[in-house]
């Protein structure tokens, strides 16, 4: 069911005849913003400046998170898609009213530009048709500029539609009235005061005309403190002379029959395809700026990398043109990505095609070429050009004549009115494609099975094209055997190739055009296979200095080989190659360079990653147990191989450290996928020692911030089959704790303590005493979630006392913290105390702000249980205020929950419910179902207090079942206490003791605090 998506009056979305509620102003301004960039990014800080401008909450990101959650419950759950660093919204254009407005206004010109003054003034009302009210209504002050802006456009499509209007016979006096309401709305509008004076002109009006104009020089010199500008001083000028040229144009007599000796019209064009798709938008931009009025010769140019379409659009958009140039229309192969083809050779073809017999000299060929065309209407068609040089001595001198260049590279340095870069396709756009080439009954029958075959294809129409065709010529093939063909990459380019069209002989040619530094970079980004990345890593993969990375990553930009995704949060530009460039490049690794110096690639790039998340977690502790084993130490005693890789582990370039340590949590979250993609690598490369080494560190840091749980599980499972591949136990113990913590995030509590109990007879059999503790410290943990409450302490007491001997700030603070929450879950609140008081010493010591805040929020817990609600609310408070400034949106959820449960307590119920609701949209967000379960709880302990008793029923009963699901009987008994409680006040006596009962038997079962609770 399609959804309509209005920004043009009050911010709005429509689905079956049926407005959708989306929230709020700011709810909706986050929508609108995602909206007037689609298809795009836009990052978090992007949103929060839209929002809230230069004083944002301190909660901004949390409320992001909330509203992003909130649309998604209204439009649907794939509406918008959270993609680093911000989130992208997945709208059909054509669905969205300023899109539509877009195109129908650049219809509208087009036509006007053609003389089609009827069917420019209909388009163009029809794009004024779609404005319900002032742009962006509904959202406050936010996003003002932009809303002026559209506000701007609508005006500029109103004067052009009255322009095409003025230009058509018998419509002065309707558009007289017209214009003068909207002359005494607008009075400084200049271009609408010229119009109403010659709709009054031609009307026979002259006095009324001059009268409006002496209004308006009135209004600008008041208002303004100008005078009126040329174009109306032109006007006024030619009403008081009665300047014929001010009548309706009538048609022009037709032409003279040729001379006998005229110069020869070219028709050189070469013939357009017939199952062109998409593009639309750069289309009509390409011919608005050919056959738009000017006042210099039109130079266009189209770049994009190979096989993307650019000869092909140039084509069509020449033909759609041509009747601009009634002179002549020229098109010249210039094969500047193959052999290059002079431009004295092209300027002789030209000649011969305008019936001019071509000089010797190049010199002379460019003269007498420009002679001929000019004042001439001659279409210039320059085909692959490969650089400035190239097509300057081809440009013509006259105004009349208009240029239009395609190329690989952008020819930056080449004036030009109009350029259009071309991307690759949109999935939909894509689909459609081949759908045309191979047979609509493909995208009838395997609709899914198109796409995927668009998506392996990256979206790039050649290699869309070829895939096209092979269906076409092979009808025993389904679209799903060529999807799953194309889904190996060792054989990609293999199956993209049909008859004269193959990708990788595309890609070939722009490969063997670079410089033999540039060719490495390539070859070893392919190897490295990230998502994308920042340019410091070329200076990693190649080991040169910053300035050499810089100038090799702007000649693969220029190449097309490499594109700039956009910048992430921590402010680093990211670079990736299209997916069929990286296997392309990852095949000339295989094929060009050693083994050994493919492992030292990789090698030294996971290094510079492992350094820089050294120095981040150093700058910013986060109070995690790290378990390196002193590849980050030059002095450090390291592992199997870890004296010979301590060598790549090497300091990075200061403009990269500095954007690691001025937001570590930003670094993180950008480079988490490119550094799970090289540990992956590096394992494959079986470089054992640096994989451990760092899918441990991002254990710490990059993945408990982001939930980024399948990189993490990728990350360890295959650096633990390189460790036991080289039978290395310390690495394979260290990514067992990895692996238990992964489980412990995500819930799967019985997975957790296995792999945590297996890290633990590894590390006591390799007498690895920091390891041991740690992996008792995880365990215990695993224990206390899963209620069994007595075999926690114990294994928590040994994890203490491990640390204690080792002096273990971190360890201490993580076990000491473990071990408080389960005496008070125990009701030993002093002993909870001394283990909380012990823990929260030691993260002041270490300077982990995050370690510091988790525990206050804990000991806000013990205080809350002994009925000292003023306290709790207090130091959750300051849990609060810790976790705002650290980019942890899900732990400082759990503390807004916990100072949440205190204002209820305090009998402030409606502003505990307010903050839980956010606290659940961030859970959800997050996927984390233990935190949406206590949310739940939470919400309906604030229903129960406010008296809202069917409510409250709802929320404590999703809670419960979220428990349940969990296996976790301990917090799910403490929700039926709750539920229990709704009952009783709703009158239900017997169900509630039924419920009590059931609580009682669990909370006596697993010896917690609530055991000796009266009443139950």
């Amino acid at each position: 069911m399609d959804t309509d998506y209005r920004l043009l009056g009050p911010v709005e979305v429509w689905r079956a005849g049926r407005r959708l509620d989306v929230g709020g102003p700011k709810p909706r301004a986050l929508l609108a913003a995602l909206l007037l960039e689609p298809g795009r990014v836009v990052s978090v800080d992007a949103l929060i400046d839209a929002i809230w401008g230069e004083r944002p909450p301190d909660t901004a990101r949390s409320l992001i998170q909330s509203y992003v959650s909130a649309l998604r419950r209204a439009l649907s759950a794939d509406a918008i898609e959270t993609r680093p660093p911000g989130y992208l919204i997945h709208a059909d254009a054509t669905l969205v009213d300023r899109a539509a407005f877009d195109r129908l206004t650049a219809q509208g010109r087009q036509a006007a530009a053609e003389g089609d003054h009827p069917a420019a003034a209909r388009l163009l009302a029809d794009a004024l048709a779609l404005w319900r009210g002032p742009a962006l209504g509904g959202i406050g002050t936010t996003l003002r500029a932009i809303a002026d802006q559209l506000d701007e456009a609508r005006q500029a499509a109103l004067e052009e539609r009255i322009a095409a209007e003025l230009a058509l016979t018998g419509r002065e006096r309707e558009l007289a009235a017209e214009l003068t309401a909207l002359v005494a709305t607008h009075p400084t509008r200049e271009r609408l005061r010229g119009q109403l004076m010659l709709a009054l002109y031609r009307l026979g009006r002259q006095a009324e005309a001059l009268a409006v104009y002496e209004e308006g020089r009135g209004a600008l010199a008041d208002e303004l403190g100008i005078d009126p500008g040329p174009d109306l001083r032109r006007m006024h000028e030619a009403i008081l002379r009665a300047d014929e040229g001010l009548l309706p144009a009538v048609p022009d007599a037709p032409d003279p029959a040729p001379k006998e000796h005229a110069v020869p019209v070219a028709a050189l064009l070469p013939p357009t395809i017939g199952d062109f798709t998409g593009r639309d938008t750069q289309l009509a931009g390409v011919r608005a700026a050919l056959s738009g009025p000017r006042e210099a010769m039109p130079v266009v140019v189209v770049s994009g990398p190979g096989g993307i379409g650019k000869s092909t659009l140039g084509v069509r958009a020449a033909h759609q043109v041509a009747d601009a140039y009634p002179d002549g229309q020229l098109y010249a192969e210039l094969r500047g990505a193959t052999d290059p083809v002079a431009p004295g050779e092209v300027l002789g073809r030209l000649l011969y095609a305008l019936g001019a017999d071509p000089p010797d000299g190049d010199a002379e060929r460019r003269d007498l070429f420009r002679s001929l065309v000019a004042g001439r209407r001659i279409l210039l068609v320059l085909d692959d050009a490969g650089s400035e040089s190239q097509v300057r001595p081809l440009l013509p001198g006259s105004a009349t004549c208009g240029v239009l260049i395609t190329g690989r590279a952008r020819l930056g340095a080449l004036p030009c009115t109009h350029r259009a870069d071309l991307d690759v396709l949109d999935t939909e756009p894509g689909a459609q494609f081949l759908g045309r080439v191979a047979g609509e009954r493909f995208l009838r029958d395997e609709p899914d099975a198109v796409r995927r075959i668009v998506e392996l294809c990256g979206g790039l129409p050649l290699a869309i094209r070829i895939a096209g065709a092979r269906l076409a010529t092979r009808r025993h093939w389904t679209a799903r055997m060529l999807a799953e063909r194309l889904a190996d990459e060792h054989h990609r380019l293999d199956e993209l190739a049909v008859g004269d069209l193959e990708v990788r002989a595309g890609l070939g040619l722009s490969y063997r055009a670079l410089d033999a530094p540039a060719r490495t970079a390539l070859r070893r980004l392919g190897l490295l296979a990230a998502p994308d990345v920042a340019a410091w890593v070329v200076t990693a993969l190649l080991d040169v200095p910053e300035a050499e990375a810089d100038r090799v990553v702007e000649q693969l930009i220029d190449a097309q080989l490499l594109h700039c995704t956009g910048v992430d949060r921590a402010g680093q530009p990211r670079y990736r190659p299209h997916d069929l460039v990286r296997v392309y490049a990852a095949e000339r690794a295989d094929a060009e360079d050693p083994p050994a110096e493919r492992a030292a690639a990789v090698g030294r790039a996971l290094g510079a990653w492992l350094w820089l998340t050294g120095r981040a977690a150093s700058a910013t502790p986060s109070g995690a147990v790290e378990l390196h084993r002193g590849l980050l130490d030059p002095g450090g005693p390291g592992g199997s191989g870890a004296d010979s890789l301590r060598q790549l582990v090497r300091p990075v370039g200061p403009e990269a450290t500095q954007r690691a340590l001025a937001d570590p949590a930003a670094w993180f979250e950008a480079e988490a996928d490119a550094i799970a993609a090289a540990v992956e690598r590096a394992a494959a490369l079986d470089l054992h020692t640096l994989a451990c080494e760092a899918a441990a560190a991002l254990c710490s840091s990059a993945y408990t911030v982001g939930n980024r749980f399948e990189a993490w599980w990728r990350t360890h499972d295959a650096a633990l089959a390189a460790a036991r591949r080289a039978e290395d136990s310390a690495g394979e113990a260290l990514l067992l704790i990895g692996l238990g913590q992964l489980r412990y995030e995500q819930d799967r509590f019985p997975e957790s303590q296995g792999y945590f109990q297996q890290a633990a007879r590894l590390c006591a059999e390799l007498g690895d005493v920091r390891g041991r503790a740690a992996a008792f410290a995880g365990l215990g943990s695993a224990l206390r979630e899963a209620g069994r409450l007595r075999a926690a302490q114990e294994t928590l007491v040994r994890a203490v006392e491990g640390f204690r001997r080792l002096h273990d700030d971190p360890g201490i603070g993580l076990s000491c913290r473990y071990a408080g929450s389960v005496q008070l879950e125990l009701g030993d609140f002093e002993a909870a105390r001394a283990f909380l008081g012990e823990s929260l010493r030691a993260y002041r010591r270490l300077g982990s702000r995050r370690g510091e805040s988790l525990t206050l929020r804990s000991l806000g817990l013990v205080h809350r249980a002994l009925g000292e609600y003023a306290e709790a609310e207090e130091l959750s408070g300051r849990a609060v205020d810790l976790l705002s400034t650290l980019g942890d949106p899900l732990m400082l959820a759990y503390a807004m929950q916990a100072r949440a449960k205190s204002r209820i307590r305090l009998g402030r119920s409606d502003e505990a419910a307010a903050e839980i609701r956010g606290v659940l949209d961030v859970c959800r967000a997050h996927r984390d179902r233990f935190g949406e379960a206590l949310a739940l709880r939470t919400l309906g302990e604030c229903e129960l207090a406010a008296g809202r008793l069917d409510t409250a029923e709802q929320h404590l009963t999703a809670s419960a079942a979220h428990w349940h699901e969990l296996e976790l009987p301990l917090p799910r008994a403490r929700t039926l206490r709750d539920l229990a409680a709704v009952r009783e006040a709703a009158g239900d006596r017997a169900s509630a003791g039924a419920l009590r009962g059931e609580a009682r038997d669990v909370f006596v079962a697993y010896e917690a605090r609530e055991r000796d609770e009266p009443g139950l």
